[in-house]
């Protein structure tokens, strides 16, 4: 599946079944990240396939 990387402006092809494994795959820390599939936010427990449109933003947090 095509995955849009927010950070660096680039797409990546991945294999994954859920997103916290294509998380992993990508080594991205799931807490710096939120993971929108088909332009619903997901958590990592949700299952992704191939069909999916993937993107993920960065978390930005100041104070």
């Amino acid at each position: 599946m095509k995955i849009y990387l927010e950070k660096t402006n680039e797409y990546k092809d991945v294999e994954a079944s859920t997103v916290k494994e294509l998380l992993a795959k990508l080594k991205i820390n799931p807490t710096t990240v939120i993971v929108i599939k088909n332009n619903e936010l997901v958590s990592e427990d949700d299952k992704v396939s191939n069909k999916d449109e993937i993107k993920l933003l960065s978390v930005i947090s100041g104070g």
